[in-house]
């Protein structure tokens, strides 16, 4: 399951990559956020949860950005760039449940190979 969800990831930042930024949002800020800045953070956080396991202070981060986007998206009324962030959404949530799969992995493992007694 781990390895899916990595191989997800991976397309979905692919495919983030080619999809041209919706016109009119560069330097506008809906619900307080940037909405160049929420691009970038999220595909910043995805591509990095795909090199490795993310620091503390960034896995705070992503958990935090997903939120934002409980506020924005709903003030998005372009079809294009509501279409855009409900992807970049769904890979910075995608980030955080890799991220959460990651934390549990060595807990499962020590638990598999410890004795029982």
């Amino acid at each position: 399951m781990f390895e899916e969800k990595v191989n997800a990831l991976s397309w979905m930042t692919a495919e983030h990559a080619s999809r041209p930024f919706p016109p009119g949002f560069r330097g506008l800020e809906i619900e307080g956020e940037d909405m160049v800045m929420l691009d970038a953070d999220a595909y910043g956080y995805a591509t990095s949860v795909l090199k490795g396991p993310l620091a503390e202070q960034q896995r705070s981060g992503l958990a935090q950005l997903t939120t934002v986007f409980d506020a924005v998206l709903p003030a998005i009324e372009d079809e294009y760039a509501a279409g855009y962030y409900t992807h970049v959404r769904d890979m910075a949530v995608l980030a955080a449940d890799i991220e959460t799969l990651r934390e549990q992995q060595p807990a499962d493992q020590a638990r598999r190979r410890s004795p029982t007694r």
